[in-house]
């Protein structure tokens, strides 16, 4: 009779709960709780916002969002999005911006942020983490990839786009005047965040 069955075993046994290997683990990170309070305010320039835009999978950018001036800069990934071929790309842009307006980064929980001690030893940028499925945490980069679609649909094959395509896009974008910023635009406000005093004393 055992034959006629379809697994040809006479009894059925439970199967194991899987022990957790580790792997896909974002160790040591420090959550959007201990970020100063003073980041929500948008008054203190150099707080950055960032995640991983997918089009075709595997193809993605990186975009970054300056908190109180929406500057956007969005960084082409080549080599793919694992940690290890993402955080090259995003340590050279962020060592680009003046080290004053390094302050802080805030990150949803992807694993493409596995190597985020290498990046602040880096970059001297802290990188803090939402909650777990609370991507609306970091609403100021949720709101413009919103925007970024209108050049990067999900459909688009993202691996097309070199860096200068995506300087082009980011430069139309922050060139963009915004009711929020008072009619200014993104890059109005950054440009007057490098020259004030007080993103040189931070």
């Amino acid at each position: 009779m055992t034959r006629r069955l379809r697994t040809s075993r006479p009894m059925r046994h439970p199967k194991r709960a899987k022990q957790r290997s580790g792997r896909g683990v974002i160790r040591d990170m420090v959550s959007i709780s201990a970020r100063p309070t003073a980041v929500e305010g948008r008054v203190v320039p150099g707080h950055w916002e960032g995640d991983l835009m997918m089009g075709i999978r595997p193809s993605a950018i990186a975009t970054l969002v300056e908190r109180t001036s929406r500057y956007t800069a969005l960084v082409a990934l080549p080599d793919g999005i694992k940690a290890h071929q993402v955080r090259p790309y995003l340590t050279r842009q962020l060592l680009r911006v003046p080290e004053p307006l390094r302050q802080s980064l805030t990150w949803d929980r992807g694993r493409e942020m596995a190597e985020h001690q290498i990046l602040s030893a880096d970059t001297g940028i802290q990188v803090y983490f939402c909650h777990k499925r609370s991507p609306w945490e970091r609403g100021t980069n949720e709101n413009t990839n919103r925007l970024l679609r209108q050049y990067m649909p999900k459909n688009a094959d993202l691996r097309t786009l070199d860096q200068n395509d995506l300087d082009q896009i980011a430069a139309e974008l922050n060139n963009r005047p915004r009711r929020t910023l008072g009619y200014r635009s993104p890059a109005e406000v950054y440009s007057g965040l490098l020259t004030s005093g007080d993103a040189s004393t931070i």
